[in-house]
């Protein structure tokens, strides 16, 4: 059997789109799965539009999902050569031919066509039968010309079998006579893309499904360079809940991969969630490994319908899909701690909360502070600016939890000095969950107050946030001193 190859060919005009990031990920499955090879071709023809920043986007977002490439990045441009040759092996073998009807004479020809209710407005194939004395007379007025593939006037039909959509098929009568190289010289993406494939030896084209309407063409093409076929796949478009396709247009930074990458999400869970965005293994599990993915990942288990990224545009509890939050949760909150440790040093180190001690004699602390206070969290921006109060003295105090918990009780002013001071007259020994509570306790009764208004109020000054884990979890890892210079501070909430 030969090595499975397949290809991810972006085009380099914006940002990584996560419809892109999904075409990527199931090539990138199914190469893993047959042990063949993934390439990297960037689809730099557009140059008006193509810019170093977008392929710079695509490579580090790609990078960042984890999805490798065996060859490349390679650039369409590179290989104009290649493209032009094809061109002119296919006008020598008289595949296509000299067209020099001008984008006036198309527009009329089209115009007339609707106006008698031609049901055929394509190209009518006005030059396709010119004399080779009469191409020479236009060619020496100096009349520009493209390059049309000649479609065959038979009855027949051309047609592949989708690994995804199944049997494809339209009747040659339905196809107009296409072009392949514009007047310019320069070779459409419809022949560069076939000439590339047939370059790097692709054995499987898995792409959108707003390609399909290429691929009986590319068939002809293959057909007519003498190359075989590769397996063609098309999968379904992904629409928003309005069943609108999702756009870089129409819903911005929202489908970007750089989005979640900023908005700290784990790579891997965004993998899972855009994997199972239109395909299933047939049961109802959720959660992939990689390993797991890869095993179980195949063509035909996607599905024919659109997928639908469930996006609510200015909807504050649900930034993106509720699902990819999610997914995301559940790996934040399941993945071995030393991998989150690994993830969340990099937005510190970004927010200058990092401390190198954390990578040595206070590393169990930083990863056991993690674990404690993860469980709550959606993205790993949660331990930068919800968990800061951990990790530093300048965290913010939420305006709700300081209104319900701190304000609307102003004995706390002169409750929680005395408390700090009973704390502080514990030895190190002593400062444990159960001696801090039963002081905290004891000290409620004390004052006849119910225990939920010192504790409440001490998660609040301590942390800043309405909730979390256990407070007396929470004291034992900020530590005594930090904790008694914080119920000291409790003057400053009521300036």
């Amino acid at each position: 059997m030969s090595e499975t190859r397949l290809r991810f060919p972006p085009s380099p005009t914006g940002y990584l789109h996560i419809g892109g990031a999904r075409t990527a990920l199931y090539n990138w499955l199914y190469a893993k799965q047959t042990g063949g090879k993934l390439i990297l071709r960037i689809e730099d023809t557009d140059t008006e539009r193509s810019t170093d920043e977008s392929i710079r986007g695509i490579i580090e977002g790609l990078e960042w999902l984890g999805i490798d490439f065996d060859e490349g990045p390679y650039f369409q441009t590179d290989f104009e050569a290649d493209h032009c040759a094809a061109a002119q092996k296919l006008l020598e073998s008289g595949a296509v031919y000299k067209c020099f009807c001008t984008k006036e004479e198309l527009e009329a020809k089209r115009e007339a066509a609707i106006a008698a209710k031609n049901p055929n407005i394509g190209y009518d194939g006005t030059c396709r039968h010119l004399t080779a004395e009469q191409v020479a007379e236009k060619e020496a007025a100096g009349i520009p010309s493209v390059l049309r593939f000649k479609v065959p006037e038979s009855e027949g039909q051309v047609s592949y079998d989708d690994l995804i959509m199944g049997r494809i098929a339209a009747s040659y009568s339905e196809i107009e006579d296409f072009v392949i190289v514009r007047s310019n010289g320069k070779p459409l993406y419809l022949l560069c893309n076939v000439v590339d494939d047939i370059r790097d030896r692709i054995t499987h084209v898995v792409r959108g499904q707003d390609h399909m309407t290429n691929t009986l063409k590319q068939v002809m093409l293959y057909e007519a360079l003498g190359a075989p076929l590769p397996r063609f796949g098309h999968m379904p478009l992904t629409l928003d809940n309005k069943k609108a396709k999702i756009s870089k247009r129409s819903h911005g930074e929202i489908v970007a991969v750089q989005f979640y990458k900023e908005h700290g999400f784990i790579p891997w869970a965004l993998n899972n969630f855009l994997a199972l965005l239109g395909w299933s293994a047939g049961d109802d599990k959720e959660y992939y490994s990689k390993e797991d993915l890869i095993k179980a990942f195949s063509f035909d288990r996607i599905n024919r319908s659109s997928a639908v990224f469930n996006f609510r545009k200015n909807d504050p509890r649900f930034f993106t899909d509720p699902k990819a939050i999610s997914m995301n949760e559940h790996y934040l909150r399941t993945m071995p701690i030393e991998e989150i440790g690994e993830l969340v040093r990099r937005d510190f180190e970004a927010e200058n909360l990092w401390k190198e001690e954390y990578a040595g004699d206070r590393k169990e602390w930083y990863l056991k502070t993690l674990d404690l206070i993860r469980e709550r969290f959606h993205t790993l921006k949660d331990f930068a600016s919800l968990g800061r109060a951990y990790f530093a003295d300048d965290y913010t105090v939420e305006e709700k939890p300081l209104k319900k918990n701190i304000l609307k009780n102003e004995g706390l002013k002169e409750w929680f000095p005395q408390l700090a001071s009973r704390y502080e007259a514990l030895s190190p020994e002593e400062w444990t969950i159960e001696k801090t509570e039963e002081i905290a306790k004891a000290y409620a009764e004390e004052l006849g107050v119910k225990p939920g208004i010192i504790i409440n109020g001490m998660r609040t000054v301590v942390t800043g946030q309405a909730a979390g884990p256990s407070l007396f979890d929470i004291l034992m890892l900020i530590g005594q001193q930090k904790v008694i210079q914080r119920l000291r501070k409790i003057d400053s909430f009521y300036a």
